[in-house]
């Protein structure tokens, strides 16, 4: 296979692994497609995908050179995207009916890196405001009383650019209600932290949370499936699953994919997500 393509579909395997769809996001801005900083032009084809699904505010985008061209620079440490293009390579042929040599081209596929402009530091001015786009959000009574009737919550920190739940400090993070498509998907989200939360060393002390774990590994994917389930019951207890299972099966499916040879995954995961729901519901 081209490296290139490798490298392309290795990074939305990655990302299905982890249970995201690439090309969704439930929370949005208003600058449209990913673009890049210096010439503004938007991306394109898997470009939009592979950019798009890193969950940054900003839809800006700029190589390492061109970071160092506006007197900044990328963060130590910060992974950059590959941006893929092609490249048309000019080679000899003979043509079969006069003899003659003639020049042809062919595509060649390649690819260099690119990094959001959240993961650079650059001069005031450099980056334009991006403005936000906002959803009307109707509370949803069965599902507030769930977050509200938790035992011993995390706390909730709203404002940020990507969900997610912190064991160290016990916080889940999380966009700010308005910016989700619809309350159901904001809640599915929430629930999928919650439930995450629940095996802090305070909670149920699941070995997923509470003993660290890299990307991939046995604990991380068990308790990524855990946590899906866990938001599905939750869903489920509040009426809102059939606005949410899409996205649920696919998540699910992927980590199934990823770990088809553990056949005791689903049961063992399911047990530790019901234990999950119901000290959410405090049951």
């Amino acid at each position: 296979m081209n490296k290139v393509y490798e490298v392309i579909t290795d990074r939305i395997l990655e990302r299905l692994e982890r249970g995201e769809v690439p090309w969704h996001k439930p929370w949005n801005v208003k600058a449209g497609f990913p673009k890049n900083l210096i010439s503004k032009k938007d991306y394109r084809g898997i470009n939009v995908f592979l950019t798009g699904s890193q969950r940054y505010e900003s839809p800006y985008w700029l190589t390492f050179r061109q970071a160092k061209e506006l007197g900044g620079n990328v963060r130590k440490g910060e992974k950059g995207t590959p941006c893929i293009f092609w490249k048309w390579l000019e080679y000899d042929k003979e043509n079969e009916t006069t003899g003659e040599t003639e020049i042809k081209q062919r595509p060649m596929l390649r690819y260099y890196t690119i990094f959001n402009v959240s993961q650079c530091d650059l001069p005031d001015g450099k980056v334009p405001e991006v403005e936000q786009v906002t959803n009307d959000f109707d509370p949803i009574p069965a599902c507030e009383g769930i977050v509200d009737g938790m035992p011993n919550s995390p706390k909730v920190e709203h404002g940020k650019t990507r969900a997610c739940y912190n064991n160290a400090l016990d916080t889940v993070s999380m966009p700010n209600k308005e910016r989700f498509t619809t309350p159901t998907q904001y809640y599915n989200v929430l629930f999928h932290e919650f439930t995450h939360s629940t095996g802090h060393a305070s909670r149920l002390d699941r070995p997923g949370i509470t003993a660290g774990h890299a990307f991939g590994d046995q604990d991380y994917s068990k308790e990524e499936l855990v946590a899906e389930m866990g938001a599905s019951f939750l869903c489920g207890t509040a009426g809102i699953e059939n606005d949410v299972i899409e996205s649920n099966t696919g998540y699910i499916a992927g980590w199934l994919k990823a770990l088809k040879g553990d056949k005791k995954l689903v049961i063992m995961a399911a047990a530790q997500a019901q234990k999950a729901a119901d000290h959410i519901l405090n049951v």
